[in-house]
Parts: structure tokens; sequence; C-alpha cells
């Protein structure tokens, strides 16, 4: 298990070292793998599709089984209790909320001569969603499909397509199909894994291609998303699931041990970081870790990650601890302080933050509203999460009446004259009628 550590000792410089060096590259034999996977779809599409998924999901499948059928979007609806329908209606209408506020418009400015520039917003015209299922259809990932549709419908775009990997009875699991059709989401094909995006990326005969491809999944899942990036947008390379708490001698270790355990069980390479001003907390929050993990259906896993990639730094005060949190960047970061907004402020590198005792991040991974795709491995201090924008792409207007043009001919000539593009020069030269 952890064991609490001071910044500044040896020990402590090696575990901060390695939280700001976490960024991960594939290795090679998945690299290969996925490369191989890749060119299978390329060449061979469906026919490479059905293989992988008789192969690894779903030993009996065929090949009319791919797209989910009306009769199966129906049927779920009777296999989903009302509850939990219930918690997804609060769910969609909390991000849905959330979301309508990151809707962009085109926009045009004149200037005095008369000179039109502006920006025409557009959505892209398909999205293909990514949601993982885990082993045999075990951890359908609702919440997922709704933080990957929902934008993409507030963007506007016309087909948003969901793929997941059927279980070993070929069948997906009726929440998700429940939780996509709540959406608008009735396009849904049986395929998983890096074969599932690379027919997104390039497109096969069953599954028509899509412009932007987004939604979380296992390293092969990442690798082929990194390597179809360019041919497709993508959302981001996402790592493992990370959470940063910050504490100082006001917070409540129960709550604090909980937090960390909620990341840990995603994942034995998720990352789960204290970083406390006060040792007695630190403790006290290794006996919760302890007395919490016996009742984790997870606790294998949680507890793996605690040991491989888990951390208790010790801090002077809370200014050496947002100090910290900056420079490593985690995806959630939780303020577990008192007076936690006079720090707010301070914090300039996270996905997201979640702001004193009663915000976990679990309320940001359902229905708090903001979107849980987050950067990780320390991107957050250069990208954001996913929002519409992942949907729209923007088009340049330019317009100049011929007063104007002539106004600014002379300096275009100039400048790309010193830049030796003499075509450039002459296209200006030749509409004020002295092209050599």
């Amino acid at each position: 298990m952890l064991t609490p550590v001071r910044i500044g000792t040896p020990e402590g410089s090696a575990i901060l070292a390695r939280l700001l060096d976490r960024f991960q590259i594939a290795d090679r034999r998945c690299q290969e793998e996925v490369a191989a996977i890749i060119e299978r779809v390329t060449v061979e599409g469906d026919n490479a599709l059905l293989d992988y998924t008789r192969r690894f999901d779903c030993p009996g499948f065929r090949r009319g089984q791919f797209r989910v059928s009306k009769k199966e979007l129906r049927d779920a609806y009777r296999e989903v209790p009302a509850a939990l329908r219930q918690s997804l209606e609060l769910a969609i209408d909390r991000i849905h909320s959330f979301h309508e506020r990151e809707r962009e418009e085109s926009w045009v400015m004149t200037r005095d001569d008369g000179t039109i520039t502006g920006r025409m917003v557009h959505p892209v015209p398909a999205a293909g969603l990514y949601v993982p299922g885990g082993t045999s259809g075990k951890t359908p990932l609702v919440s997922s499909v709704l933080m990957n549709g929902i934008p993409a419908a507030i963007a506007g775009v016309e087909r948003r397509v969901m793929v997941t990997p059927p279980n070993a009875e070929s069948r997906v699991e009726p929440a998700l199909l429940v939780a996509a059709q709540e959406i608008g989401v009735t396009e849904i094909y049986k395929v998983g894994s890096a074969w599932a995006i690379a027919a997104l990326a390039l497109g096969t005969d069953s599954i028509p291609r899509v412009d932007v491809v987004c939604g979380p999944g296992n390293r092969y899942v990442t690798e082929a998303k990194r390597q179809l990036s360019g041919r497709v947008r993508i959302d981001m390379i996402a790592g493992p699931s990370e959470v940063l708490i910050v504490a100082d001698g006001t917070a409540e270790p129960a709550f604090i041990a909980a937090d960390l355990l909620a990341q840990a069980e995603h994942d034995p390479a998720a990352l789960a970081v204290l970083v406390a001003t006060d040792s007695r907390v630190a403790a006290a929050v290794l006996v919760e870790l302890e007395r919490q993990l016996a009742g984790l259906e997870r606790q294998e896993i949680a507890r793996e990650s605690l040991a491989n990639r888990g951390a208790i730094l010790l801090v002077e005060d809370l200014d050496e601890a947002l100090f910290l949190a900056n420079q490593i960047a985690p995806e959630h970061l939780e303020l577990m302080v008192h007076e936690p907004f006079q720090w707010l402020s301070r914090v300039s590198h996270a996905g997201a933050v979640f702001i004193g005792p009663h915000s976990p991040e679990a309320m940001g991974d359902y229905v708090a509203g903001p979107n849980h795709v987050l950067p990780t491995m320390g991107t957050a201090r250069f990208s954001s999460a996913l929002g519409v924008e992942t949907f729209l792409k923007k088009t340049s207007v330019i317009a100049y009446a011929r007063e104007a043009f002539l106004a600014d001919a002379a300096h275009v000539e100039r400048l790309a004259t010193l830049e030796g593009l003499t075509g450039h020069a002459r296209s200006v030269q030749v509409r004020r009628g002295n092209a050599v």
C-alpha cells in the first residue's frame, strides 16, 4: 500500500518526476498489431471486421448482425428499469444544458474600407462514437454514450454513429441502446476495439466512414486513433484515468480515500494521487483505503493501481500544493480544503476541477453536466475537454472591394517578394494592371 512521502526528499523527487513524465507511448507490439488491423480493414473491409469479432467477442457472429436492428432497439426499452431511465433522463438534461452554452455562431466583420472578413461555422457531416462495453459487455459505459453524443447533436451533426462490441451472444447491453436512442442515435453497430476505429475512419460496405471519431477505449483503441489521426479527426489521445486531490487539515479522510479508490478501480494503470498539507490526514487516509478496499468489487484492480501508480505527497502549505497540481496537470483535480473557492483562481492546468467535500469526481462522470472526456497525461496544459467544438469546422471568409484591394496591394507585393513567392506578387500585380 501507499506510504506518505514528503516533497523535497529524494524519494519524493523521484515520485514527482514519474508524475511529470507520464505520457504513454504505445509499446511496439501494440503499434504493429494495430497497424496490421488497420491494413486488414482497409483491404478486406467487412470480412476483417467479421473475423476479429468472431475471434475476440462473439464466436457465432454473423455478417448480417453488424447493425443493431429496429427490433433490438425496441426490445431494449423493456429490459431497462424505469428508475434507470429516470437517471438517464436527468443526466441527459444536465449534460445538454451545460453544452448548449458552447454553441458557436458564424460571424463577419467589416473594416472601414469595406473589406469583409469572417468565419463560417459548420458541423462535420458525420461523427463516430466509440463506446466500450468491457469483457462480455460487463461494464457498459452509458455515460460515454451521453458525453459524446449530446455535444455532437448540439453541434448539428446530421449522422451520429455508435459502435460498441457485442457480447458472446451477439447482443448489446440494453441500457446502452436506450441511452443512445434517448439522444437520437439509432445507427449502432456491433463492433469494437481497433477494428471499429478503423471502420469508422476508413469505411466498409456495412459502416460508411465518418469525419470525427471520439470516445474512450483500451490501448488498442487509443493506438488506432493515434494512427488514423489525420485521416479523421479524433477527440484526443487519452491515457488511464487520473485524479489528484489537494487536501488540508480540514479534509475528511474517508472522502479522500473513496475518491482515490473511485479512480483506482478503473484500471491497474489509473493514477490516484493525494497532495496533503497535514500528515495526520494522510495517515488517516491510509487507514480508510484499507477499510474501503475490502468492500470493492474491483478490489484487486484498485489495489494494483494504488501500488503501481498511486502516491501520497506531503507538502508544507497550499501554495506548494497548488504549484505541484499545476505542474502535474491532472485530468481531475479535487480541492478538499477550507474555503476552496479562494484557491480556484490558482488552478491553471486541470481537465476539470471539483470543489469542496461534496463534489466527488463521480458526480462529473454522470450528472453534473460538464463533459467527462478530459485530457490526461499532463495534456491539460494545452488541451481541453471534449465539447461541441469537437464536432465543428470553421471556414474563413475574405471579400475585398477594388478600392480596398488597391490600398493593400503594395504591402502584399512587398511581403511576397521578400518570401520569394513571385507568383503571389504577380496575382496582385495583374489586378493592378502592372504585371510584368
